[in-house]
């Protein structure tokens, strides 16, 4: 079992950013691979990002490109997954959820491929 704890999100305006953390715990993290998912009011839950277990392979949804980041260091074996957000927009607003997977995923995208979710995270973007 992997339990996934989220944090880091936050109020802030446009234009500003924030660092969202996963934190995993219940086994070694670095053979996981991490997805990002968002879901805001009234719309399905989103791809946004992922990182391959190795950290060699990362994906972003074409709405996010340039402005977040994901990240993982698993030489520190810190069990956890960053994703970087910088110049927000109040279309960011949403849920953040991370979920893992052992090893890769052949179409990161896909909710129904991870195993584990954390419990999400509310990013608040205002104009």
């Amino acid at each position: 079992q992997v339990q996934l704890v989220e944090s880091g999100g936050g109020s802030v305006q446009a234009g500003g950013s924030l660092r969202l953390s996963c934190a995993a715990s219940g086994r070694t993290f670095n053979n996981y691979s991490v997805g990002w998912f968002r879901q805001a009011p009234g719309k399905e839950r989103e791809f946004v990002s992922y990182i391959s277990w190795t950290g060699g392979n990362t994906y972003y949804t074409n709405s996010v490109k340039g402005r977040f980041t994901i990240s993982r260091d698993n030489a520190k074996n810190t069990n956890t997954v960053y994703l970087q957000t910088n110049s927000l927009k109040p279309e960011d607003t949403a849920v953040y959820y991370c979920a893992a997977r052992r090893y890769g995923a052949t179409t990161p995208a896909d909710a129904r491929l991870y195993d584990y979710w954390g419990q999400g995270t509310q990013v608040t973007v205002s104009s």
